[in-house]
């Protein structure tokens, strides 16, 4: 699904170039659960953000299903991000007088869906995420850990190929964010692309997969081996 070669990002400053990312290479394949890790600075919101198709490399390749993303105009990449790709932010980013439906409709306005179709998916992704009861709820009523949740369900209503979730437990108690990380681990488990960054080494465990960034560059590439413990307390 993705692979990219020497992928690097500079950015150019009042006194020094920038060298946010250099020189990355890795693929990840459909349907993997991949988090990225590392600390302040190290690069891994960079490469997030370029993997989503919301900046452009300084150079290198990154080929999306086949496509080299380079070729693409940016009228295709919007539309890249609004169909193909899925995104949940540490910030949530809801309309806190809207309700929990109208929030997870946002993205299908503009799809040309007629309003049958569009509530047929909405309600799916609000069931989807546990929250078919609080569908007419407004948002600004819910709990951190709720709207987060709402946040994923408006991330999943136009089915897309890749989820990307950007810390998305840091706003939120650790009750709340084992639960929110249990609805990703879940829709892994379904068959979805996840790629997750965090700074929190046990929101990064339930990744099958772990790639972290220092100083821009990659430093490790490494399956996540699950202790049976920790597996058994996952499950209960």
């Amino acid at each position: 699904m993705i692979a990219v070669r020497d992928l690097s990002k500079d950015y150019s400053g009042e006194e020094a170039v920038v060298h946010a990312l250099r020189d990355v290479t890795f693929t990840i394949e459909r349907g993997e659960f991949v988090s990225i890790m590392g600390p302040s600075g190290s690069g891994k919101s960079t490469l997030l953000h370029l993997l989503s198709f919301l900046d452009r490399p300084t150079s290198g390749t990154y080929l999306f299903n086949g496509k080299n993303v380079a070729e693409l105009s940016d009228e295709d990449l919007a539309r890249m991000r609004n169909k193909a790709v899925g995104f949940v932010f540490q910030a949530f980013n809801l309309l806190s007088r809207s309700s929990v439906y109208e929030n997870v409709e946002i993205p299908l306005l503009y799809s040309g869906l007629p309003f049958g179709e569009r509530r047929a998916y909405v309600e799916a992704a609000v069931v989807s995420v546990g929250l078919g009861s609080k569908i007419r709820t407004e948002a600004g009523r819910l709990s951190g850990g709720e709207k987060q949740r709402v946040a994923i369900a408006r991330a999943l209503v136009n089915n897309p190929d890749i989820l990307f979730a950007d810390e998305p437990t840091g706003n939120l108690d650790s009750a709340s964010g084992l639960q929110v990380m249990k609805i990703l681990e879940s829709l892994n488990k379904e068959g979805r692309t996840v790629i997750l960054v965090t700074h929190e080494v046990n929101t990064a465990k339930f990744a099958k997969r772990m790639l972290k960034i220092r100083d821009g560059r990659l430093e490790s590439d490494e399956k996540i081996a699950i202790h049976i413990n920790e597996l058994k307390e996952r499950l209960k």
